[in-house]
C-alpha cells in the first residue's frame, strides 16, 4: 500500500467538513478525498506494469541501463511499448538500419552524444557501412542548412512550393 503522505493528499477533514465550512470547502474536500483513495487503489497496479516493463527490458536488452531507473515510473511503461514498438520492432514499414540512420540523422542535428553513438551502434549492427552513416549525417547537415537559408531569408512559402513543382 502506498503512504498517504508520498501522494501529498493532505486533507484537513476537521475543518474542511466542520460546520462553518462553506458548502464549496466541503465539496473540494470530498473531492481531495476521493482523488486520493482513487490513487491508492490503483497504485498495486502501477507497480505490476512498471516491474513487468523492467523485467521486459531486462530480457530484451540483456540489463536494465541505469538511465531506465532514473525515469519517471509512471511513465516509463508508456514509453518502453513504444520504443519496443517502433525503434526496436522489425514489423515497421522501415528497416532497423533505415530507422538507424534517421535517428542518427536527427541525433546529429539535436545535437545528442548519447544518440548519435547509441544510434551509430545501431546502425552497424542492423548493417550500415560508414559510408550510409557519414551520408545520413550529411543529409541532415543539409537540410539543417537550407532550412537555415529559407526561414532566415523569409522565403515565401507557397511560391517556393510552386517553384519546386507543387500545385
Amino acid at each position: 500500500m502506498v503512504p498517504l503522505d508520498n501522494l501529498r493528499c493532505k486533507v484537513n477533514f476537521d475543518i474542511t467538513l466542520h460546520r462553518k465550512a462553506n458548502k464549496r470547502q466541503r465539496r473540494r474536500a470530498c473531492l481531495l478525498a476521493a482523488t486520493c483513495v482513487l490513487t491508492l487503489a490503483a497504485a498495486p497496479s502501477y507497480a505490476d506494469e512498471y516491474d513487468a516493463t523492467v523485467k521486459d527490458i531486462q530480457s530484451t536488452m540483456g540489463g536494465v541501463p541505469g538511465f531506465v531507473k532514473q525515469f519517471p515510473k509512471a511513465g516509463l511503461p508508456g514509453a518502453w511499448a513504444e520504443v519496443k514498438a517502433i525503434q526496436l520492432s522489425d514489423k515497421t514499414a522501415l528497416p532497423p538500419k533505415v530507422k538507424s540512420l534517421i535517428s542518427l540523422a536527427v541525433a546529429a542535428q539535436i545535437p545528442c552524444n548519447y544518440c548519435i553513438w547509441s544510434d551509430t551502434q545501431d546502425a552497424k549492427r542492423a548493417g550500415a557501412t560508414d559510408e550510409e552513416i557519414q551520408e545520413a549525417v550529411a543529409v541532415s547537415a543539409l537540410t539543417r542548412h537550407w532550412s537555415t537559408i529559407f526561414n532566415g531569408m523569409q522565403v515565401d512559402f507557397d511560391t517556393f512550393r510552386k517553384e519546386m513543382g507543387g500545385q
